[in-house]
């Protein structure tokens, strides 16, 4: 497994590098991530930086042991800390010859389809000019529903918007461990396939009172990086040198491979980040079809519409059990697809009284949704 590190160091040409709070905490580890970042710029790889750490350094500022519970005091000390750490960032960057540039996001900046492209666009513009992004959640303006929830969540869906092979998180563990009986046991070098047991042994990996995620957060953005097709690799950020050990491609943390080819850009929208406008229910024909053969959602397979959308929005395609199988860009508007369902595409026509598709939502439109990447 070691030549295979090796050659996706090799093959990488965008890499997303997440740092976490726990490991911000400590004054002299800004100055050796960015020189680790230096090295893999200098191999020719472009770097995006997700860095947590805002709320803790604004917490340390101010002498706070316990992060607090109340919204508007946790949003304050991020942009305490925020204005801090990007200080620290900047003067490091410079030693390397480089600058930097913050960009602060909340979960609509990449779920609208409009802001989605200008993060893009911006993103590529700074790794164009080559300047360092550093991004980090809102948190001085998020609020729950605007939340992504942590930032390797954040990391994740960056590394799927841009197309990186690959994606570091930076933490306080050697990597994923095994858990028997309650107790951690060995590092797991590599994993093909993400388990209810592999979740199950990374519960209570968090620490409430400096920082949320863990390592289910983790486990979650590798489900969301390796359902794109690319690969995850959790390190030990505590180690000065770790990086120079993932560019040497040593057996270091745990790599997730990808689970499917490289996902098409149009399907990563629709699967990470498009917002659902309605629900299209299908009877068992039509999820064989669907998931098993290939096959496009013809109107004769749909029991049910929900929702109010209109032609061209994405609507999640569900079983009878209620279980979202895909999702997909609906060819009509809700109002339609309610006049056609469990129609003959032969008789679209005649219901309509136009012209018109003869599926609802075509093949090259639509996306499985598996269970363990939701």
């Amino acid at each position: 497994m070691n030549t295979e590190r090796k050659q996706i160091i090799a093959r990488c040409k965008c890499v997303v590098v997440k740092v976490g709070t726990r490991l911000l905490t400590d004054a002299h580890r800004v100055p050796v991530l960015i020189s680790g970042i230096a090295r893999f710029r200098h191999q020719g790889c472009r770097v995006i930086l997700v860095s947590s750490g805002a709320v803790g350094i604004g917490m340390k500022e101010l002498g706070i042991e316990k992060r607090p519970v109340k919204l508007a005091k946790i949003q304050a000390l991020a942009a305490i800390g925020q204005n801090k750490l990007m200080s620290l960032y900047d003067a490091e960057c410079r030693k390397h010859g480089f600058k930097s540039a913050q960009l602060l996001l909340t979960a609509a900046d990449l779920h609208s389809r409009e802001r989605h492209l200008n993060v893009l666009n911006c993103l590529n513009s700074l790794l164009d000019s080559d300047i360092l992004p550093i991004v980090n959640e809102n948190d001085s303006v998020s609020v729950d529903e605007l939340k992504f929830g942590d930032n390797d969540g954040l990391a994740a869906l960056l590394a799927a918007m841009t197309r990186a092979e690959l994606t570091i998180i930076m933490t306080t563990e050697t990597g994923l461990r095994e858990k028997q009986d309650g107790i951690l046991g060995e590092r797991l070098s590599v994993v093909r396939r993400i388990t209810a047991e592999m979740r199950q042994s990374a519960a209570g990996t968090d620490n409430a009172d400096f920082s949320i995620g863990g390592m289910t957060s983790k486990l979650n953005a590798a489900s969301i990086v390796t359902a794109a097709g690319e690969y995850l690799w959790i390190v030990d950020g505590r180690e000065n040198d770790i990086i120079d050990r993932v560019l040497r491609g040593e057996d270091v943390g745990t790599l997730f491979l990808p689970q499917a080819d490289k996902m098409q850009a149009r399907k990563r929208w629709l699967h990470f980040f498009a917002k659902s406008a309605g629900h299209l229910t299908v009877d068992a024909g039509a999820v064989k079809a669907i998931c098993h053969q290939g096959r496009s959602l013809l109107p004769a397979g749909v029991t049910e519409i929900g929702g109010k959308f209109k032609r061209g929005d994405t609507v999640e395609i569900v079983d009878s059990g209620g279980q979202v199988i895909a999702r997909g860009l609906s060819n009509f508007d809700s109002v339609e697809a309610a006049a056609i369902a469990g129609r003959q595409s032969s008789e679209i026509f005649q219901m309509l009284h136009r012209d018109s598709d003869e599926v609802i939502v075509h093949r090259n439109n639509l996306i499985l949704v598996r269970p363990d990447t939701l």
